[in-house]
């Protein structure tokens, strides 16, 4: 069975206690050329690729790389072509070999591993995805999606159990019989998905994987591996060159320019709070409401009801937390409805005794959202409503509430951050150009 709440087994041996990085790249160079080690001397530590290439007809692929990622986390390193990313994805497993630093992996070091240490930890604790799916023609849905449990040596009816299980996962049940050719492209790549799912390591590595697709499946795809890191909880390295997909599905982000990382930091750290002047350029035409979401401005839930409450207790409730409105939630904190203050007088008037006994008195219907809806979606909701908006989890658990106003609080907020990274940018330009006049 693929667990969606325990890692496997094989995983499990090799985690690290929570708190600590559970990928670390330290100081990570690849040199491409003859005699990559004279690039590393210190001498040469403040050149650029441009020197490397024209000095010594080496081509630098990653210039003193370093990062960390957190277990669960969804880390998207992306970039343009040439940038390195392609190249930094490939050195975590050393599908390339770097030429210099360490890459630590929930406590072991992948650059001191042996030939033989190396394939068992590909084959046991990550997977990868790519662009291109690498479906077998000759095989069926059901053979492709289990070919890394085959290459684990798992027998075939224990493969084929948890091979269904993974493919009804990601929206292929009923396909197992069907060739890669009677799939079209986003079903293919659900294909490949499933297979690095279904040997269920911790780790999953996923390199461009939806780059070839059309733009609605490619959206549709992005949404499946949401809702899917939301079960699973798996700790991603996501590559990419599309700065939406990036803010879209990254926990954190790093930018890569010439072969370093220009930036790190979360989607609202990334476009609100760029460190030069290249990220400056990349992130600025992006909208700031497609970026920020419920999670980041939701409050406590000011006022709750039980549904085994009656109409004096709600309005007791309501009127300590100054509000119009209660929700209404059961004894798991799941949310039922919404209970405006009117309502709630008039079930008092009825002689209502509890509310779950007279459900026409809660908007069962009013509309909840997530913690990550962004304000795309909030703010006409929000404008549709004299209410705040009930923010649920997964398991439609009643996490928050957003109010009118810190949209609006959050928007000018960031409206004066954009405003400030002009003026400093602007600065710059005049006293580089200062400097220009004296010299």
């Amino acid at each position: 069975m693929v667990a969606t709440d325990n890692i496997s087994s094989e995983a499990t041996d090799t985690l690290i206690s929570d708190g600590q990085p559970y990928i670390q790249v330290n100081s990570v160079w690849k040199v491409f050329g003859r005699n990559p080690e004279r690039v590393l001397e210190p001498q040469h530590s403040e050149h650029d690729k441009s020197f490397f290439q024209t000095e010594f007809g080496n081509v630098i692929g990653l210039q003193d790389v370093s990062f960390q990622v957190n277990r669960g986390e969804t880390f998207v390193i992306m970039g343009l072509s040439g940038s390195g990313k392609s190249t930094m994805v490939r050195c975590l497993i050393r599908l390339i070999e770097p030429t210099a630093g360490e890459i630590i992996i929930a406590g072991e070091d992948i650059t001191k591993m042996s030939e033989k240490e190396l394939i068992e930890f590909r084959r046991n604790k990550v997977a990868m995805v790519f662009q291109h799916y690498g479906l077998m023609p000759h095989r069926k849905v059901l053979d492709n999606a289990g070919w890394g449990l085959e290459v684990q040596g798992v027998k075939k009816p224990e493969r084929e159990a948890r091979t269904r299980e993974v493919l009804e996962l990601v929206g292929l049940g009923g396909w197992e019989e069907s060739y890669p050719r009677q799939l079209s492209g986003g079903m293919q790549q659900r294909v490949g998905l499933a297979r690095a799912l279904a040997v269920d390591t911790d780790i999953m590595l996923m390199d461009e994987p939806f780059s070839g697709l059309d733009p609605l499946i490619r959206r549709q795809m992005q949404d499946e591996l949401l809702r899917l890191q939301t079960e699973l909880h798996k700790t991603i390295v996501f590559i990419t060159h599309d700065l939406n997909e990036a803010l879209k599905l990254g926990d954190r982000i790093a930018i890569m320019h010439d072969g370093k990382v220009a930036q790190i930091g979360s989607p609202e750290d990334i476009v609100l709070r760029p460190e030069d002047e290249y990220v400056g350029d990349f992130t600025q035409d992006v909208r700031l409401e497609a970026i920020l979401n419920a999670g980041k401005v939701m409050v406590t839930p000011k006022a709750t009801v039980m549904g085994h409450q009656g109409p004096r207790a709600a309005l007791h409730t309501i009127g300590d937390s100054d509000g119009d409105a209660a929700w209404v939630v059961d004894r798991g904190q799941h949310y039922i409805g919404m209970l405006s203050i009117s309502n709630a007088e008039r079930a008092l008037r009825a002689g209502v005794k509890r509310f779950d006994e007279a459900w026409d008195y809660v908007d069962r219907e009013y509309q909840t959202v997530e913690p990550t809806t962004s304000f795309d979606e909030l703010i006409p909701i929000a404008m549709g409503s004299d209410f705040p908006i009930p923010v649920t989890d997964e398991k439609n658990t009643l996490v928050g509430e957003v109010h009118r106003s810190a949209l609006a609080e959050a928007l000018a907020e960031t409206s004066t951050a954009d405003q400030d990274y002009e003026a400093n940018a602007a600065e710059n330009a005049a006293l580089a150009g200062e400097a220009e006049v004296t010299s």
